[in-house]
């Protein structure tokens, strides 16, 4: 510990703090070449400014993912990068001897992965947490790791295998839309954060073949039905409604035309809420028909108004 005499630090924790700077300047002399550190342990000193100007460096020289021990650390790019994710490299992730020893990314967490249980006797549930703050790519990363093993997880001999993988992935993926649509909303940081959470399960056979999945949700924020803080949206879900209905279906669900409701404010602000359609095509992928739509959201419909109000409190409808 540190110990003052008459407000000074004692001599031995002087050295110390000195021996600290000087390492932390000698270490950031070398920024040209700290892109190329794929580890966050191999940062020397381990202090905030050089694991965030490492992580800069990587992200400026277009690289997103490094390790950190055996956790990965992925930075969101916001733009496309289509070859990062492309079916050839998760083959050469999959094929490798010892994927580790390739760059860093999310196809050698899920390879390391699957490996662990082809390489045991009992094969014993293996898990993966995506975790970080709103907007870091974490919808994005489980949505790779799901096309990662819709690639793996399949017999290369066999053809049913792959078409059961490739519809195991595609009813996963068209769950997507309708989880973000009930359960996402903007926000200041990010104009679809998700406002819940989601365990995702893939079920494998003993070949490592996949079979199933399920998908469980767990923590929706209700409150934002009712209450947003100022300048974010309730859920994305009934500004669809209110966009897209058809002149028919806002009669039916009653929804007149051009009315508003103060619980759902800041309107016109996402692309989110012009996707409607897109989320009544992923209900009919996932086997919820027309009639049990327009109950659904009728439901809504009707819950919009009874809930929303003119900014004096006085009810709009």
């Amino acid at each position: 510990m540190r110990q003052q005499v008459n407000g000074h630090i004692s001599g031995s924790d002087a050295q110390a703090g000195e021996s600290i700077r000087e390492e932390l300047q000698e270490f950031l002399g070398g920024e040209a070449l700290l892109h190329q550190l794929d580890d966050l342990t191999k940062v020397n000193p381990v202090t905030l400014e050089t694991v965030l100007r490492c992580l800069q460096a990587r992200y400026s020289a277009d690289t997103f993912y490094t390790n950190a021990g055996c956790t990965l650390v992925a930075l969101n790019p916001f733009k496309p990068v289509p070859q990062l994710y492309s079916t050839e490299l998760m083959q050469e992730y999959h094929a490798a001897p010892q994927p580790q020893k390739l760059k860093p990314h999310i196809f050698t967490v899920g390879e390391q992965t699957y490996r662990n249980v082809k390489s045991l006797m009992e094969p014993v549930n293996q898990s993966i947490v995506v975790s970080g703050e709103s907007g870091a790519g974490k919808t994005w990363t489980s949505r790779c790791l799901m096309k990662f093993y819709a690639v793996v997880a399949a017999s290369p001999t066999s053809w049913e295998s792959h078409e059961i993988a490739e519809r195991i992935e595609q009813r996963i993926l068209n769950s997507n839309p309708v989880m973000e649509a009930f359960g996402n909303a903007g926000t200041l940081r990010n104009n679809n954060s998700s406002r819940f959470g989601k365990f995702i399960q893939l079920q494998l056979n003993r070949a490592q073949q996949m079979t199933g999945a399920a998908v469980q949700t767990y923590l929706l924020e209700k409150t934002r039905v009712a209450c947003q803080a100022s300048s974010e949206r309730n859920f994305h879900i009934f500004y669809q409604i209110c966009k897209g209905a058809s002149a028919d279906e806002r009669l039916q669900w009653h929804l007149p035309e051009g009315a508003t409701f103060s619980w759902l404010p800041n309107p016109e602000r996402t692309l989110e809420e012009d996707c409607f359609e897109v989320t009544r095509e992923a209900m009919l992928h996932l086997g919820i028909d027309a009639p049990t739509q327009n109950n659904i959201f009728q439901v809504r419909g009707k819950a919009t108004p009874l809930t929303c109000g003119s900014g004096d409190g006085q009810p709009v409808l």
